[in-house]
């Protein structure tokens, strides 16, 4: 295995670290309210935390600092879009976890964010590594 597909193997693993602890550890009630309105400073704040973790991956990597800056305000941005989507449709919808349609809502929205991760990786291997 070459180099550079281990470091993009590490990356791949810190990211989704990463992701499992800004979703499901680090929210807070504030971030967790009011997700189908478009203007949310919890929202904001969810996706800073990720931007921020996947800054110091990068870091930890050795990745130039201005691409983790551009690639990490990139990701901010797709993400609070992302949840925003998830919000909107959720609130509209009106289904819960007891019901089919919210597992569905929650696998694309998942799916959307790892998508994201691969574009990030992508994305690494062609301009930093």
């Amino acid at each position: 295995m070459t180099p550079a597909i281990q470091t993009l193997l590490i990356l791949l693993i810190l990211l989704q670290v990463k992701h499992m602890f800004a979703d499901f550890f680090l929210q807070t009630p504030k971030m967790l309210a009011g997700r189908g309105q478009y203007a949310h400073m919890g929202r904001a704040q969810h996706a800073a935390i990720h931007a921020g973790g996947s800054a110091i991956a990068l870091v930890v990597l050795g990745a130039p600092s201005t691409f983790i800056v551009v690639l990490c305000v990139l990701e901010w941005a797709v993400h609070y879009h992302i949840d925003w989507a998830k919000g909107a449709y959720s609130d509209r919808s009106g289904h819960g976890p007891a019901e089919a349609g919210y597992w569905r809502t929650f696998g694309v929205d998942q799916l959307l964010h790892q998508l994201t991760y691969v574009a990030m990786i992508w994305a690494c291997a062609v301009y930093a590594l």
